[in-house]
């Protein structure tokens, strides 16, 4: 594992640490192998066409 070889300041730490935010996840509509249409994730959506995930 890599070694920071200057200590990071107090002030970049934090201003890193406030300029990550989390995405909103995309939802797709997709119709299950039973006929119900249902919104997922986007990565979620094949497996549920396929029957492989229930919402």
């Amino acid at each position: 594992m890599a070694l920071p070889k200057v200590r990071t300041s107090r002030a970049n730490t934090r201003t890193r640490r406030s300029n990550w935010k989390a995405k909103v996840q995309q939802l797709a509509t997709v119709q299950t192998p039973e006929g119900e249409t249902v919104r997922v994730p986007q990565n979620l959506a094949a497996a549920v066409r396929r029957g492989y995930w229930k919402p």
